[in-house]
């Protein structure tokens, strides 16, 4: 059994579900290993993605801990199975793992839905307001890794699923570069807001009772629920969230400032107007 020196985000979630089904079902490593007939170390493999599992143990598995999700197990198998070598490769070695997380996650996502309070979503953004605001990273970037991000942010954006976003307006004001750069990127919002596969709402600042302006997050809608994932950026990295009561938490918000926001129509009059006023 050959060792994975550094498993992907998606791996190391399929893992976590096989962990969460045994421990649900009561049984420990040992119990498990011998439901497979396999040694109690190689369950802890699957279990922290050091290793493969194939999808016939997966079916077994998820027979053994009782799981009566269909749906959840036939999600489960693909993943074990997937050998996808997406374009994200490209940069491993060159960007940190999380970038290449995100873009694999993204590439199996059904949906992405995205709150954006400061800054305009990765997925929205013009290569000059990309640059500004890796630019602005602490600590400094050198040139190389400057353009490397940018470049594949703009990636990203040619692969991107079909995707929902609440920006507020504070996000739409902010310069995070100069007046031309500004206007550039309300009109490429503006533009793709059009798309089919883009839904862009934005929350004004003369929306009253508004108490959720520091619930920035991306939520990736997996094959079925159970596995969604929640992205949360910070200045010291990136934080993949899945845990169903967390998950239940963020599904809420996004609702609450779906219903908050002005709808897609009035969402493009307000960009209008303030790509006028600059």
């Amino acid at each position: 059994m050959v060792k994975r020196r550094e498993p992907t985000a998606r791996q190391m979630r399929l893992a976590t579900e096989l962990r969460r089904l045994r421990e649900a079902a009561g049984l420990n490593s040992r119990q498990a290993a011998a439901l497979l007939g396999v040694a109690p170390a190689q369950i802890t493999h699957i279990e922290s993605a050091l290793a493969g599992v194939s999808e016939q143990r997966v079916r077994r598995l998820a027979c053994h801990y009782d799981c009566t999700d269909p749906e959840f197990i036939d999600a489960l198998a693909a993943m074990a199975t997937e050998r996808t070598h997406g374009w994200w490769e490209e940069y491993r070695g060159l960007l940190p793992t999380s970038f290449l997380d995100l873009a694999e996650l993204e590439h199996h996502a059904q949906l992405l839905r995205e709150v954006a309070i400061l800054y305009v979503p990765g997925l929205l953004q013009t290569e000059d307001y990309a640059r500004a605001v890796f630019s602005a990273r602490i600590p400094e970037l050198t040139q190389e890794e400057l353009e490397l991000r940018v470049h594949h942010r703009m990636r990203r954006q040619q692969h991107a699923p079909p995707y929902e976003t609440v920006i507020h307006e504070a996000a739409l004001r902010i310069r995070v570069s100069n007046r031309t750069a500004a206007q550039a990127q309300l009109r490429q919002l503006l533009e793709r807001s059009e798309s089919d596969r883009v839904t862009v709402r934005v929350i004004p600042f003369d929306l009253d009772d508004f108490a959720s302006a520091s619930s920035t997050m991306t939520y990736l809608c997996g094959p079925v629920t159970r596995l969604d994932t929640v992205l949360r950026d910070a200045l010291h990295g990136a934080a993949f969230i899945d845990s169903a009561p967390q998950l239940s938490v963020y599904r809420t918000n996004f609702r609450k400032l779906e219903a908050a926001s002005l709808d897609p129509s009035r969402s493009r009059d307000l960009i209008h107007r303030l790509v006028k006023e600059l």
